[in-house]
């Protein structure tokens, strides 16, 4: 049975949650992470300090994937391997430093890495890689995070794209 933020599904379908909190937010993303699957790639837009990586926290807790999740920044990416049998680890990426490098090569860089792990059997999980992170996958999660200046609520709106 789906999970429900503001009394919709959040099952494999698009939405608009407004959590209030870090903990809502990680139980945001621990809603939205319980339907990902092997060769699904979640795109994770927002300004800094918006809770992509919060969000993630809460994805890789629906996962069961073994942590601690941070920010990838410095490291490019990393592997959280799952802690059940049979299910997929998830690669946490962060393109950040890449953006500024034109005609920056997702895949490329990915492969570069040697993340000891295929990443068809994964659950990729990018912050800042719209506009690249799209072509590892064919179903791929859109999940922008926005935060207003005078307040913690954050607006996240999620969009399942199938190319």
């Amino acid at each position: 049975m789906a999970e429900r933020v503001d009394g919709r599904s959040t099952a494999r379908t698009d939405g608009t949650a407004q959590p209030a909190t870090a903990q809502d937010t990680v139980a945001l993303g621990a809603q939205l992470g319980a339907h990902l699957r092997a060769g699904d790639v979640v795109v994770l837009s927002g300004p800094l300090g918006a809770g992509k990586t919060v969000l993630a926290k809460g994805i890789a807790m629906a996962m069961d994937v073994e942590g601690p999740v941070v920010s990838p920044t410095f490291v490019l990416a990393r592997v959280h391997r799952a802690r059940q049998p049979g299910r997929p680890p998830m690669v946490h990426v962060d393109m950040y430093r890449l953006l500024d490098q034109p005609g920056a090569d997702l895949l490329g860089e990915l492969d570069a890495l040697d993340l000891d792990t295929d990443l068809d059997d994964a659950v990729v999980v990018v912050e800042w890689g719209e506009g690249l992170a799209e072509r590892l996958s064919e179903s791929h999660l859109d999940i922008h995070i926005d935060r207003g200046s005078d307040t913690d609520t954050r607006t996240v709106t999620w969009h399942w794209s199938r190319t």
